[in-house]
């Protein structure tokens, strides 16, 4: 969980839904994979869709955040990997669902020539930021 922050001296977010800026408060940094549009046994969710893809990259980064106590709000930072340019309003829309709230996360948006498998539409890494007082350690891996 952080505040974000604008400077007069660069450009404005005016409400895109990140921050220019964000100082995270005193919590446990979590460090996320670029989580893709792969259910738990590796089926692509929304072959060819590419809102259906993002929501999946997010419905992930939230069950990644649950098992230490996170929330989509302790996001202070988001990188968007896509490979189409005409795919990005619908990926900003979906994203704008997820993150509507004060201070969203700061945000970078990179066109690629393509992701880990041929069928995914965008990657999502992130960087969340989960305050001591909901913070649980993350249980053992199998």
């Amino acid at each position: 969980m952080g505040r974000g922050f604008e400077s007069s001296k660069v450009w404005s977010a005016r409400g895109r839904g990140f921050s220019m800026g964000l100082v995270a408060h005193a919590g446990h940094t979590v460090h996320l994979t670029g989580q893709v549009a792969w259910d738990n046994t590796e089926t692509i969710i929304g072959p060819g869709d590419v809102a259906a893809q993002t929501a999946a990259c997010f419905d992930n980064i939230q069950a990644m955040l649950d098992e230490v106590g996170g929330e989509l709000r302790d996001l202070v930072s988001v990188t968007t990997w896509f490979v189409e340019r005409n795919h990005l309003p619908a990926i900003q829309q979906v994203r704008a669902r997820y993150l509507a709230f004060d201070n969203p996360p700061v945000s970078t948006s990179v066109m690629v020539a393509g992701l880990g498998h041929q069928d995914f539409m965008v990657e999502l890494t992130a960087i969340a930021v989960v305050p001591d007082s909901r913070f649980r350690a993350p249980p053992d891996t199998p």
